[in-house]
């Protein structure tokens, strides 16, 4: 049994998926792995959602048990002796948390940052607006206003390829990479009524994705999210 790293709840998933040049995704590519296309497009994903109930290695740690995250990631597959397994991989993890930040980064690898960020959830007449903002040198943000109506993600559907990818990878170097599994249920979607986008992607993710502050995103949803559990995985080398 895979040891078990993080206990979590991730509630209101909001995912704008950009269709890409999938060049500019293979220097961050970790070792063994191949980009996970769907209907030949390749994918990047801006997300925002909440960590809520958050137990670290089975510990709550004090004013991290609740907190927003924000991140830019890509889809990956991997063959592990003939099974296919579909993970992502982020380019960078955003939290307001100094601790968790250093914890990951330091142990296993991942591409956490620290910056200021502060969240908001209302409701009215049906209505649930949320927003997610962070702080790089200017506040970035990402908001959207849905219904509480619910409806089943259906199979082969893009949504369907962006929600259920259940590892996660991470690049050491050219020759490493780690894996870890994520468990979770199968999610929802919100209806979406609208949504705002106001990020430079080039001072947060970097000059290879500053082009994204010039395109729109190929879809945007928002899934309801589930309780989540992150397993230690495996190191991957040659």
């Amino acid at each position: 049994m895979a040891t078990t790293l993080l206990k979590a709840s991730w509630n209101n998933l909001f995912m704008a998926n950009y269709v890409i040049d999938p060049k500019v995704l293979l220097p961050y590519l970790p070792y063994g792995t191949e980009l996970d296309l769907f209907e030949g497009k390749c994918y990047v994903s801006l997300v925002g959602f909440m960590f809520l109930d958050t137990k670290l290695i089975g510990i709550k740690f004090p004013f991290h048990t609740n907190f927003e995250e924000v991140n830019l990631r890509f889809y990956v597959k991997y063959s592990d002796n003939g099974t296919i397994k579909r993970g992502v991989v982020f380019i960078k993890e955003i939290v307001s948390k100094h601790m968790l930040a250093l914890i990951a980064n330091t142990l296993y690898n991942e591409k956490y940052e620290r910056m200021p960020m502060k969240e908001s959830l209302t409701e009215e007449d049906g209505v649930v607006s949320v927003s997610y903002e962070w702080f790089k040198e200017e506040w970035n943000s990402i908001k959207v206003n849905f219904s509480k109506q619910l409806t089943a993600i259906a199979a082969e559907s893009e949504e369907e390829f962006i929600t259920e990818h259940y590892w996660g990878y991470n690049k050491v170097n050219e020759n490493v990479s780690t894996e870890y599994g994520v468990e979770h249920p199968r999610w929802s979607v919100y209806k979406l009524l609208n949504h705002s986008i106001k990020v430079d992607f080039g001072k947060v993710y970097g000059a290879d994705f500053e082009f994204l502050n010039d395109l729109q995103p190929d879809s945007v949803f928002v899934a309801d999210g589930s309780k989540v559990v992150i397993k230690k995985g495996k190191k991957i080398s040659s």
